[in-house]
């Protein structure tokens, strides 16, 4: 698919999203937090190795500001990270289960949320708006994606589609995510959908 289309297509859904948001739904489209976690031991490793990127940086400066501007650049990023990154395990590509890394040709999930997140750093977006994010996927297995923190909601980019949805939309399980107070740190995600659902038994 164009980037033209891409952009087309995403447009359409932030315009889908303030609707939703009018009709009294804004709640859902940001996640909620349930206290403090501790970080993946892959990006515990990481920040030790490169202290520099996850250095305090001033605190949350609150959800981004969700302008048609912004909005292109977050797509144009995850396209074009997803599109030039072939996707590896870190035993593939290191012989190791876990290591952290901003990917150069190939990476593991987690390569990809890091380089992201860089990108989106030096476009302009407060490192408390971009987050690394653990979740599960439907079938058990960990995965790792990216949350963007905007005034219309928490919006995930993903290495495994080009298409930016918010976080409710997606098929994951959420459990914990860097914190916007300070990268280093991590929050427990409570994903209220699951419980919904669990209540409904």
């Amino acid at each position: 698919m164009s980037i033209r289309n891409l952009l087309k297509g995403g447009l359409l859904a932030v315009g889908m999203t303030v609707a939703m948001a009018g009709a009294g739904q804004a709640a859902s489209a940001s996640m909620t937090l349930a206290g403090n976690a501790s970080p993946p031991i892959g990006h515990y490793e990481f920040c030790q190795a490169n202290p520099s990127e996850c250095a305090y940086a001033g605190g949350d400066a609150g959800p981004a500001i969700l302008t048609e501007d912004r909005w292109k650049e977050i797509l144009k990023i995850n396209y074009t990270v997803n599109s030039t990154i072939q996707p590896m395990t870190d035993k593939e590509i290191y012989g190791v289960e876990e290591r952290w890394a901003y990917p150069r040709t190939v990476g593991d999930c987690e390569d990809f949320a890091l380089l992201k997140r860089k990108m989106l750093i030096d476009a302009g977006l407060s490192p408390s708006d971009t987050l690394i994010t653990v979740v599960l996927q439907p079938n058990g297995e960990g995965h790792a994606v990216l949350t963007v923190r905007t005034d219309h909601g928490d919006f995930i980019l993903d290495n495994m589609r080009n298409k930016v949805l918010l976080w409710s939309d997606t098929e994951y399980t959420y459990l914990k995510r860097q914190s916007a107070d300070d990268p280093a740190r991590w929050t427990k995600l409570q994903d209220g959908r699951a419980v919904a659902v669990g209540s409904v038994k």
